[in-house]
């Protein structure tokens, strides 16, 4: 009885397998047509363009056909700004907080085409977008929406998952000194206290004013504040190593005190001989200025000294700049 059983087991156990492997013959999957732009924790894909005034940068956004089997077809893919998806994502991340808001790419910084061709035998295809980030206001947070449109009639479907056929682009233009400073060696103090325990923030956060200039937010303000836009600090970096700080809100009653300078050196990774890594040192930050509108009709004054340091880390076996940087 047991030996029957053992040989009625194994001729069921035949069947299923025999069934599994005539089944894999006839699978399938469609072909979807999706963006190559994957969501950070801030629900936008950050991009990083380098700036050049008013020339022209190109940025090349993958697009990618999905499935089981190679593309067959030559598609015509639609493409098309997308402003509905990015009020939705506003509203649902901030609320009322609209300063916090992301902000629609204004046309006049960038191009683009609205279709894109993929060929017959290829699964992947590259979109041109043509950047000119000329006097852009990096105070507010810049996004370029896009989405693939239906057309079933120029032979593609598009992924019906929205978070592969939608882009949110929010767009970094970089250059030589802009990035993440250390903050942990620059002390903010209220005047009249220097000699209690100092404000001290982990890291600071500069952006491209120009292809020399960058700008960060003064003393401990950061962009929580509503009214960071009015504190904002320029460093301009001259080719003799000196850095010149200002501010365009008298308001704030900004001076520097000090010339501040910097360097760069540079040190290829002990474990990775492939990656530099290139520090910038900006040193003899002195300056103080004046909040006017955190406490109404209050003038609180604040003294800020030290230094601030970045780290770049570039990949030495990729030509193209935007991707060498490990940002």
């Amino acid at each position: 009885m047991k030996k029957t059983y053992i040989q009625l087991f194994l001729f069921l156990l035949l069947l299923v397998f025999s069934g599994c492997n005539d089944e894999w013959k006839d699978e399938q999957f469609e072909n979807f047509v999706s963006f190559k732009a994957p969501l950070t924790n801030e629900g936008v894909s950050n991009i990083y363009v380098r700036y050049k005034g008013d020339q022209k940068t190109t940025f090349m956004l993958p697009l990618i056909v999905s499935g089981s089997t190679l593309n067959d077809k030559n598609m015509t893919i639609n493409v098309a700004v997308d402003a509905d998806t990015l009020n939705i994502l506003n509203y649902e991340r901030f609320q009322n907080r609209e300063d916090f808001y992301y902000r629609e790419l204004n046309s006049q910084y960038f191009s683009i085409s609205p279709t894109v061709g993929i060929k017959s035998g290829e699964n992947t295809a590259l979109m041109p977008i043509d950047f000119t980030l000329k006097n852009i206001d990096m105070v507010d947070k810049w996004v370029l929406p896009l989405t693939i449109l239906d057309d079933v009639s120029n032979g593609y479907k598009v992924n019906p998952r929205k978070h592969y056929r939608k882009a949110l682009l929010r767009i970094f233009p970089f250059n030589n000194y802009s990035g993440t400073y250390s903050g942990t060696a620059l002390r903010t103090s209220m005047e009249g206290y220097e000699n209690e325990t100092p404000i001290v923030k982990s890291e600071i956060r500069s952006y491209v004013v120009d292809e020399n200039t960058i700008f960060f937010y003064a003393g401990n303000i950061d962009e929580e504040r509503q009214d960071r836009g009015q504190y904002k600090i320029y460093a301009t970096f001259n080719e003799t190593g000196g850095v010149s700080l200002r501010a365009d809100n008298a308001n704030i009653k900004f001076k520097a005190n000090k010339d501040a300078s910097y360097t760069i050196s540079e040190q290829m990774d002990a474990v990775r001989p492939y990656l530099l890594h290139r520090y910038i040192a900006i040193n003899n930050i002195d300056y103080q200025f004046t909040d006017y509108t955190m406490v109404p009709n209050v003038d609180i004054t604040y003294k800020v000294s030290g230094s601030l340091i970045l780290q770049r880390r570039l990949n030495t076996e990729i030509p193209d700049e935007d991707q060498s940087i490990e940002w």
